[in-house]
């Protein structure tokens, strides 16, 4: 829940700046950018930091190899993601990519759920919840790739 709240929380705070005039931040879009990026900041830095990390290399497909290397490369790509939102130039691709990204990784969310894993001492989020959340995600990355 943590990164939904991060992504309303980050969005409200960017729309709030753009409404008292602070231009980079004109747009409903451009909060949304903001939101987005400090959602995946969050969320990168967990694939960095203990708890949270093992948990994270414990939720991989057991079938594919290497899962700390795959925690590792998808929590430099959710950053780099998070910089690349930031950035007008590189908003739209940013959003594309980690959209991809959110939906190659969805399996490993499927596995957790399906295998009862706990996430930082906590249970894993349950499948149907775990999939509106990706759902509202996965529109917030196509609002900003496709302009909405």
């Amino acid at each position: 829940m943590a990164p939904l709240i991060t992504l309303i929380a980050g969005f409200t705070l960017a729309r709030i700046a753009g409404l008292a005039g602070f231009g980079p931040l004109d747009g409903t879009t451009d909060a949304l950018r903001v939101g987005l990026a400090a959602m995946f900041v969050l969320t990168g830095i967990a694939h960095f930091t203990e708890p949270r990390r093992s948990g994270l290399v414990a939720m991989v497909p057991p079938r594919l190899p290497r899962p700390a290397l795959l925690v590792t490369v998808t929590g430099v790509l959710e950053l780099a993601g998070a910089a690349a939102l930031l950035l007008p130039a590189t908003a739209r691709w940013a959003a594309a990519g980690l959209g991809l990204l959110m939906l190659a990784m969805f399996p490993a969310n499927i596995s957790a759920a399906q295998r009862r894993l706990t996430l930082a001492g906590r249970p894993v989020t349950p499948l149907a919840p775990r999939t509106a959340l990706q759902v509202a995600f996965l529109a917030a990355a196509a609002a900003i790739s496709f302009g909405a």
